[in-house]
């Protein structure tokens, strides 16, 4: 069994109180150790519970897999090696568990879309783990609630990354259940705050680069690095600079598209803007070279798949390359395949996709040739929907962003994760 680093003594604190109490909330930064931390104590407590059937969920079932079955190698998996199974249980996915008080039923649900609450009704559960809970739907919440309120040991976890202070999560469940603690202090929650400096796993060096590749300025420095409830809103790309992020064509290096691996980005519209962006990776850069743009209501002609499909050739000319294209415009996708290019569906995480373009224009890792005026132009003006965030909902302004996308596409999509320090 793989044994996780020592804990800090805030996090020694946290999991202490989750014996003692029936809620656990472990909020804060990337890298805090919290999916290591509520699992540690999660399986300590399977291993003794009186009730047969608990439940673990995130947001999609896969998202329960990876930070909890797995959890970088010490998640339920990993604690009860060899004496677990995955099955399923009433058409659910599952994870059978021999322990010291007999076996256990872990059901593994997604709970971020409307409905999701349906998936565990009809069972009353003993302990429940729902990672990014605040990701989750509030429905989905409050029936686990309800559904572990019968527990002869009652154990509710929740792990989250801070989100504006104007989340719902906040408002209806934090906010409720502190006050209730103040009220009574035996009520029962268990709250820790988390940061990187409490992941005792992580050396020196190893925090340098991570923190080298945030903009200090930046929501997601203060949401990953400082573990800070932060609202996003204003300008999305305050830290583009057309002095640092904008090239002029021939001022790239020599040879760059002989070395570097070619990508062409794809933001498919009818109605809206068709644009293609040709990129170079050379391994550390991101060179966006050549823009296309097609907009119908200012040409008042609205192309058909295989006129945009024409359009693709000529602008990719002989030289093939791999195209990474938005997974919704599934007709002009079958388009491109059926002339022998190799699409593929671009990750289309939206706030992970902004980050990570935050990254590279921090890091001067993403250059753009002044010749594609209209995508440079829109990121430049890409805002924070501020309506959106009073109520918690975090989202860009959908207004002249195609080009703002396709950039996202390309850093989501083309660029290995590990080169953003994850």
């Amino acid at each position: 069994m793989n044994i996780p680093a020592p804990f800090s003594e805030n996090q020694m604190r946290f999991f202490w109180g989750c014996f003692d109490h029936w809620f656990n909330v472990a909020e804060g930064g990337k890298r805090g150790g919290k999916n290591v931390l509520i699992t540690m104590a999660y399986c300590t407590i399977l291993e003794k519970h009186p009730s047969r059937i608990h439940l673990i969920a995130g947001v999609s079932t896969a998202t329960a897999r990876l930070n909890i079955l797995d959890c970088d190698g010490f998640g339920l998996k990993n604690y009860f090696e060899g004496r677990c199974r995955e099955g399923t249980y009433q058409n659910r996915d599952c994870l059978y568990i021999q322990t010291a008080t007999g076996e256990k039923v872990v059901l593994v649900s997604g709970g971020g879309k409307a409905g999701d609450e349906k998936l565990i009704k009809g069972n009353t559960y003993g302990t429940a783990y729902i990672t990014e809970a605040n990701e989750c739907s509030e429905t989905f919440i409050k029936e686990v609630f309800d559904r572990t309120l019968s527990s002869p040991d009652r154990k509710v976890f929740h792990d989250l990354n801070p989100k504006a202070e104007g989340h719902w999560y906040y408002k209806t469940v934090l906010d409720f259940h502190e006050a209730k603690q103040r009220e009574n202090p035996a009520y029962g929650l268990n709250y820790g705050h988390f940061t990187i400096a409490d992941n005792m796993s992580i050396s020196d060096d190893r925090l340098r680069a991570v923190l080298a590749t945030y903009d200090r300025k930046s929501i997601w420095y203060a949401r990953d690095i400082l573990g800070q409830r932060k609202a996003a809103e204003g300008l999305i790309y305050d830290m583009f600079d057309r002095g640092r992020n904008v090239f002029k064509l021939g001022e790239e290096p020599i040879g760059l598209r002989s070395v570097a691996v070619r990508w062409i980005g794809v933001d498919y519209g009818t109605r809206n803007d068709t644009v293609l962006l040709e990129a170079y990776d050379d391994g550390n850069i991101l060179w966006i070279t050549r823009e296309y743009r097609w907009t119908s209501r200012r040409e008042r002609k609205q192309k058909t798949d295989e006129e945009y499909a024409d359009d693709f050739m000529a602008f990719m000319g002989e030289s093939y390359c791999a195209t990474i294209i938005d997974p919704s415009a599934a007709s002009f996708i079958e388009a491109l395949r059926r002339r022998g290019v190799y699409v593929m569906e671009a990750d289309n995480d939206v706030l992970n996709g902004i980050r990570r373009v935050s990254t590279l224009m921090s890091r001067c890792l993403l250059k753009i040739c002044s010749d594609c005026k209209g995508t440079i132009d829109e990121l430049e003006s890409y805002h924070w929907d501020d309506k959106a965030a009073l109520v918690g909902i975090e989202k860009p302004i959908k207004e002249d962003d195609h080009g703002c996308d396709v950039v996202r596409y390309l850093c989501n999509t083309a660029i290995p994760h590990w080169r953003y320090g994850e």
